[in-house]
């Protein structure tokens, strides 16, 4: 099957890599000293998993397709990854170039004036570049185990070094935004360890064979982390003199509130290649009964989610920062939002599956453009809120536009196939 059963180990690696990354912003926090200090470092880390899955998970979804549609004709798979690998670096150069081409914007309004960070920044993208490239071999390759490895090791490597960092006492930037940027190389290569051959030579690879949907995928790819991401990162460009510490306590409660998000992605790595089976052998009843149980529980997560969000929220963002003080307003509207994005990341994964490529990547910009409009537009005396209400806004829309998608495609008869399910499985354009 291009979709083993081995897809457990996908989510008990984001397990794994989700908690890693809340022990990662405490463990800032008390490193650096005080909320307004670990800023940067906390906007570097937002800014970095914006552009990594945004560019490069596509590049993963490809190899991982065209790998496993190989593996089933039982032909090597060396070529496409040479083809990869050359697509990977030249979107590694081009978003290198983006980077420095609006770096005094950067530096200056979420960096907090380090120059250092920015190179952090771009180390980390360059790794992740590899990470993902890695990650579509090993997927398509079969090897789920290796995959959750590096998904684990990732997050884990960060804690150590962060946890070191705080036993020596250091406190500069730079050491911190290295502990940020450097694990995705570092858990590739032990992902990788004892993997070799993982693919064997075959037919000479063309572009179209990789590269088949890649422009729709960058596309809704860069949008989706846009909009999930985009919360602290504009709270940060529009904070006023003084408000740093403000938002530093506004991305604990986003990084609260995805929690329910972050398990409903381990969960449903180990739903979906059911669903990949029923395509595959045809049973798009069943099919249609799967994918119904799958936004059920959507469902559930996001209402308990809320609920949770509501009752303890303002609780569990003080356990990152005592100092935090934030209403149960803002901790609940961010857990609409997440609930919303949750919805729309499901709706738009089953419109992948069923070929609707373009159509996900629209409904994604339209969610960012909506984001923007009700940001800017939003009371200048509260940043906090016109924040909030502008990723609520948001991701409903994306919902809106992903169900009509859905719809509009179901009534023109579409239909999936094991290797559009397969693409629609890996794409999870949230990070831990």
């Amino acid at each position: 099957m291009p979709v083993p059963e081995g897809t457990l180990s996908v989510a008990l690696g984001l397990l794994v890599s989700g908690t890693s990354a809340y022990l990662f912003f405490k463990l800032v926090r008390v490193g650096m000293g005080s909320d307004a200090k670990a800023e940067p470092v906390l906007q570097l880390w937002f800014l970095m998993f914006l552009l990594a899955p945004g560019f490069f998970l596509p590049v993963e979804q490809e190899v991982g397709r065209a790998l496993a549609h190989r593996r089933a004709l039982g032909q090597g798979g060396a070529p496409v990854v040479r083809r990869a690998a050359m697509l990977a670096a030249a979107l590694a150069a081009l978003t290198t170039v983006g980077l420095l081409g609006a770096s005094g914007v950067i530096v200056d309004k979420l960096l907090g004036g380090s120059w250092a960070l920015l190179i952090c920044l771009v180390v980390g993208v360059l790794g992740w570049a590899s990470a993902h490239l890695g990650r579509g071999v090993l997927s398509g390759s079969g090897r789920f185990g290796p995959y959750g490895v590096l998904l684990a090791s990732d997050g884990v490597l960060r804690v150590i070094a962060a946890t070191v960092l705080i036993v020596i006492g250091s406190k500069t930037l730079i050491a911190y935004g290295l502990v940020a940027a450097l694990p995705p190389a570092f858990a590739l290569a032990i992902a990788l360890r004892g993997q070799r051959p993982i693919v064997e030579p075959g037919p000479e690879a063309e572009w179209p064979e990789l590269t088949q949907n890649l422009g729709w995928l960058v596309l809704g790819s860069v949008m989706a982390a846009v909009l999930v991401n985009a919360g602290p990162l504009a709270a940060g460009v529009l904070k006023h003199t003084g408000q740093k510490a403000l938002v530093t306590h506004f991305t604990f409660a986003v990084v609260i509130t995805r929690v329910p998000l972050f398990m409903f992605q381990a969960v449903q790595a180990a739903l979906l290649p059911k669903l990949a089976r029923l395509a595959a052998q045809g049973e798009f009843a069943e099919f249609r009964t799967g994918f119904r149980k799958l936004m059920a529980i959507v469902g559930v997560v996001g209402v308990l989610g809320v609920a949770g969000a509501l009752t303890v929220g303002p609780f569990a963002v003080r356990l990152f920062s005592p100092e935090a003080d934030l209403s149960r307003r803002t901790v609940g509207l961010l857990a609409l939002a997440s609930a919303a994005y949750m919805v729309a990341l499901a709706i738009a994964q089953a419109v992948i599956a069923l070929h609707g490529h373009a159509k996900v990547a629209a409904g994604w910009a339209s969610g960012v453009a909506v984001f923007v409009i009700v940001t800017a537009i939003g009371s200048r005396s509260d940043l906090l809120l016109r924040v909030e209400l502008g990723l609520v806004a948001g991701s409903i829309v994306a919902d809106i536009a992903f169900a009509w998608a859905l719809a509009s495609l179901l009534r023109t008869g579409a239909r999936p196939d094991a290797a559009s399910v397969t693409e629609a499985l890996f794409d999870m354009p949230l990070e831990p």
